[in-house]
């Protein structure tokens, strides 16, 4: 039997070593701006194009390298870091495995300008699928500039399976941030497509964390600081008010490389517990400084996993001093009895026409509500037309139309008439509703979310989105990474009733608000809505129906919102009029049936 197992070419071998250092162009900026770290720069900037496909650039004012060390950098597992097997346990720097480089250059086409201080002339190599082009002196500047074009032309599997510009932008964004925010004393700046995202001076911490999430996160932070003999802890929480349901600002060091961990995540998670919602999530920019040799980073080559030698003291460490802090600045909960959510509004009464007394909250903040004027007007029309009613069969019903009618005998159908009962709430989140067969449980949330979305859907296809003048224009100051991404759809979140204008780098003004958007706040509403298009991103629903489906969960009738009956009547007639009235946009039921048939089993069984 003839030798079939062979030694595979440098250059094969690098393309499949650049599989696990190199997954996207995120992977890229990671890298070398971790190179530039370990070089000591003190100035940073990085220079990307079509979210990295076409441009990653990485400029810095470091050491440099030499001629002999430029070419060798590039080589497979060469390294400046570690020089023996015990060196892996007393790690300082970010990189140290000797990959990197080598893995871009097998995946890319890289051009690298590089001087010391000490020398006249710097280095200038260009290299292309792990083949050296060119190698030649050249007058530049002291530090290092990589040039990374056409990242995976060689690899068109690769390069096929990258997702949308906007969701590649955004994982760029994050490795830039986290990198950012471990190194506060270091100047760095980002461009993308020729204009500033990021310009962030040295500075303190607090400062760069506002510098990233802007103005309005200073007065959320809460500091955090705890020192003992073999662990320091340091850095900033946010106060409970401050939660989002946004996953993702949520950042732990561990001497200063940013590291996933659950299992310290939901440390910080338990010292939060019963101060914000199940589903919010706390800001926070936490840094663990230990020895090295407590620590094993050399568990996956993307560095972000590390095995601790006393995990469950570092849990339990992080969990007191959280709780500590947030102790210290008296945002500790207050004493609850238990109030029913029922009666925390303040109520008044008014009478039917049918003389049947209701309840009515004080303060409605958002939803289908009525004027005085409208009510007025609609009371004055049924006195209009009192005796034409008169002589109607009040028992007639009126069916209202939608898609749901055609579905078959076996789908609820909605009834409108006179002697129509009132739906009513169950937990101020769910409306109980009388049909023909049994009743309706409909999530006020889902079903209202459904009545947005094709109704934002329809503005935006036919670009009638109506909007409400503000009376004064508000001015709001964005994060560098939502300034970005609201220059880039604004032209459609204005076709939706919204009226903003760009002010100038991360400002903007709101001057009106999509009609029936009552009593929310607008910097509030654009936030929320931010927050919600970042989160869809990743699912390529395309502009129109990431936006329609965003701004559906940030308009919304909420979970725990006390409806009047009328209000409940309405919502029920839109949902049923709607194409789909079955799930929201997200996939969440807006309603069950509930059949006489099915109560009457279970009574007697």
């Amino acid at each position: 039997m003839a030798d079939i197992i062979q030694l595979l070419p440098d250059s094969i071998a690098n393309q499949i070593a650049a599989g696990e250092v190199i997954q996207r162009p995120a992977s890229v900026v990671k890298e070398l701006i971790e190179n530039a770290l370990d070089a000591s720069a003190k100035e940073i900037k990085l220079i990307i194009k079509e979210a990295g496909k076409t441009l990653i650039q990485v400029l810095d004012n470091g050491k440099g390298m030499t001629a002999t060390d430029a070419r060798m950098s590039f080589e497979r597992h060469a390294t400046s870091k570690i020089r023996e097997a015990n060196d892996l346990f007393s790690i300082n720097s970010m990189g140290f495995r000797g990959e990197a480089l080598a893995s871009i250059a097998a995946i890319a086409k890289v051009e690298m300008l590089t001087k010391p201080k000490d020398d006249e002339l710097g280095t200038r190599i260009l290299i292309e699928g792990s083949k050296v082009k060119k190698q030649e002196p050249i007058e530049t500047n002291v530090g290092t500039n990589f040039s990374v074009k056409n990242l995976f032309y060689n690899v068109p599997a690769r390069r096929k399976f990258l997702k949308s510009d906007p969701v590649e932008l955004r994982h760029i964004t994050d490795q830039f941030n986290r990198l950012a925010l471990a190194n506060p004393d270091i100047f760095f700046t980002m461009y993308h497509n020729g204009n500033e995202v990021y310009h962030l001076p040295p500075g303190n911490l607090r400062q760069r964390i506002v510098g990233i999430f802007g103005k309005n996160t200073n007065d959320k932070l809460v500091p955090v600081s705890e020192d003992t003999d073999i662990l320091k802890l340091s850095g900033y929480i946010s106060k409970p008010e401050a939660a989002k349901k946004k996953k993702g600002d949520q950042y732990i060091f561990v001497n200063k490389r940013f590291i996933k961990s659950n299992y310290l995540n939901h440390a910080i998670r338990v010292a939060y517990d019963e101060l914000i919602p199940k589903d919010n999530y706390a800001f926070y920019v936490i840094f663990l400084e230990l020895s090295p040799s407590m620590i094993d980073i050399n568990v996956h080559p993307t560095k972000t996993e590390i095995k601790f030698e006393e995990e469950r003291l570092i849990y339990n460490f992080i969990k007191v001093s959280v709780k500590h802090a947030l102790g210290a600045y008296t945002v500790t909960p207050t004493l609850d009895f238990g109030m029913d959510s029922n009666f925390s509004s303040r109520m008044t009464h008014d009478m039917r026409s049918d003389g049947v007394e209701r309840e009515q909250s004080g303060d409605i903040s958002s939803g289908p509500k009525l004027t005085q004027q409208q009510r007025d007007n609609i009371n004055s029309w049924e006195d209009l037309y009192q005796d034409l009613q008169a002589n109607t069969n009040q028992s007639q019903a009126i069916t209202v139309e939608s898609d749901l009618m055609n579905q078959g005998d076996d789908q609820p159908v909605i009834m409108a008439s006179k002697s129509r009962k009132d739906p009513y709430q169950i937990h101020n989140t769910y409306i109980v509703n009388q049909i023909k067969s049994g009743f309706l449980l409909i999530d006020q949330q889902a079903a209202h979310e459904r009545i947005l979305y094709e109704g934002y859907i329809e503005q935006l296809n036919q670009h009638v989105g109506m909007t409400q003048k503000q009376l004064f224009p508000i001015s709001v100051d964005l994060t560098p990474a939502d300034a970005t991404l609201l220059h880039n759809i604004l032209h459609k979140v204005n076709a939706i009733g919204f009226e903003i204008e760009h002010f100038g780098k991360n400002s903007f003004i709101i001057h009106g608000l999509p009609v029936g958007i009552d009593n929310q706040s607008p910097e509030k509403l654009l936030e929320t809505l931010l927050q919600q298009y970042h989160s869809n991103i990743e699912l390529q629903l395309g502009i129109d129906r990431n936006l329609a489906r965003s701004m559906a969960n940030a308009a919304c009738i909420k979970r725990g919102k006390l409806l009047q009956a009328d209000e409940m009547h309405e919502l029920v007639d839109q949902l049923f009029a709607c194409t789909v009235p079955y799930k929201s946009p997200n996939g969440r039921k807006c309603f069950i049936t509930m059949e006489l048939d099915d109560l009457l089993k279970r009574f007697t069984t």
